[in-house]
């Protein structure tokens, strides 16, 4: 069935929006702070995923850390974008945050109860919690299935925006129970001093790094299925992969020592493993960037190769998920509206894009402009000089034939008209404008 033209949309018409993650979740809100009605479907507890353990709305899965919150790093930029929208997740985010150095890292379970609740309290909210075989072809329709979207959805999407899926595989870090930490073999301090000391840091010297990298490159892996193309995300590759690839690879990359000097020693050790706080209790750690595809036993074997961790117990182990995404460029609008149909969006990280924030982000765009639509408007995106804007702009105009899921960063935001200047105050510039201009933006829409 084709979906309606925008002109038969109005204010009371529920918006379906499929997906109780982060991008549904956020996009549910903004459309019922606009006052719509808003029916979410989400198919956990009922139907589990391989990667979430419980049926929580907006559940995090890979790690608890929203990652840098200064305004110099383009996650810090997208989330005062967001918070000058009024974003749920973020505000969620804020409320239930743990020390994590300059980041914003969050109780994982207070957090989704936060999300749940405050949607639950909201009029015009429903909640339908069963697996969803189709798109939906009545009424306006986010969908925010996720990147483990599959089976019949997956296929019934697939045909209905007319292009193929692209795909990759992601890893998920091992979470360790902080009383099996060692605390005499580590240390609390955050990189270069900045934030509190925020993170356990577990030192290896040269031969315990060397042992824990040959470990790597023999430990027994999770096999490829065989109708798998191993396919890795270059933001989230398993350590394992990571150690394959040269000797240095980890120790400038999640093991990397720099600005973390042991303050027994005064020097900086030859590699450094950070444990994160993982929920407000303090009672676990996530193992920073070690996202792994070993079997479990392996995990074991080889995390206790760590000298702090030489009696670790584990409250989860790593694990590699296929993860899905559409040929966005061929697909989608900078509005994230499927192209020929206005009244389908899609969004998070099923949409291209990378990261807990973006795909929060891209729930918050489709939300507002979804309103806007409905309200009898011309929806007008964030313009790419936003980071907000910038993420419509990279999934709806990548190059199709090379396309691949993307974190935010400055390089995505129009900034061609700012003066050349050292990349500090060049960013400092481009954050300042990208506020005012989400400022001006929010005003006009107020209007």
């Amino acid at each position: 069935m084709t979906p309606p033209s925008p002109n038969t949309a109005n204010a009371e018409a529920a918006v379906t929006v499929v997906g109780g993650g982060l991008a549904g979740c956020e996009a549910a809100y903004q459309l019922l702070r606009a006052g719509l009605r808003v029916r979410l479907l989400e198919q956990r507890p009922a139907s589990m995923t391989p990667a979430h353990s419980g049926g929580r709305l907006a559940e995090l899965v890979c790690s608890n850390s929203f990652r840098s919150d200064r305004l110099s790093a383009a996650p810090g930029l997208l989330k005062a974008e967001m918070r000058l929208l009024g974003s749920l997740i973020i505000a969620a985010a804020d409320r239930t945050s743990l020390p994590a150095g300059q980041a914003l890292a969050v109780d994982r379970e207070r957090f989704a109860a936060e999300v749940e609740a405050e949607l639950a309290s909201r009029p015009g909210f429903e909640l339908v919690r069963r697996e969803v075989k189709s798109v939906p072809h009545e009424g306006p329709v986010i969908v925010a299935t996720g990147p483990l979207t599959a089976g019949a959805f997956a296929e019934d999407l697939a045909r209905l925006v007319g292009a193929g899926y692209l795909h990759f595989y992601d890893a998920v870090a091992p979470i360790v129970v902080a009383d099996t930490v060692d605390q005499s073999l580590c240390y609390l301090a955050s990189r270069y001093g900045k934030g509190g000391a925020d993170y356990l840091n577990c030192p290896l010297d040269r031969e315990q790094y060397l042992a824990l990298l040959a470990a790597l490159r023999e430990a027994e892996q999770y096999p490829a299925r065989p109708f798998e193309d191993e396919r890795f995300f270059e933001g989230c590759l398993p350590v394992e992969e990571m150690a394959r690839r040269g000797d240095d690879v980890l120790r400038f990359g999640p093991l990397k020592p720099v600005g973390l000097p042991d303050p027994s020693t005064g020097a900086e050790p030859y590699a450094v493993l950070q444990l994160r706080q993982d929920d407000l209790a303090a009672e676990h750690f996530n193992l920073v960037g070690f996202q792994t595809r070993m079997r479990e036993g392996e995990q074991k074997r080889v995390i206790r190769l760590v000298p702090a961790l030489h009696r670790a117990g584990f409250a989860r182990l790593g694990r590699m998920h296929r993860n899905t995404y559409i040929n966005s460029p061929a697909v989608l609008e900078a509005t994230w509206q499927v192209r020929g149909r206005p009244l389908l969006f899609v969004a998070g990280q099923l949409s291209g894009i990378e990261g807990y924030v973006e795909s929060a982000a891209s729930g918050l765009a489709a939300g507002l402009y979804a309103a806007q639509l409905l309200r009898g408007d011309a929806i007008e995106p964030l313009p790419a000089t936003t980071a907000i804007g910038a993420l419509g702009r990279y999934v709806a105009g990548a190059d199709p034939e090379h396309f691949q899921p993307m974190n935010v960063t400055f390089g995505l935001l129009d900034g061609e008209d700012l003066p050349r200047r050292p990349r500090r105050r060049r960013r400092q510039a481009q954050a300042e404008r990208a506020l005012e201009h989400v400022k001006e933006w929010a005003r006009r829409r107020d209007k």
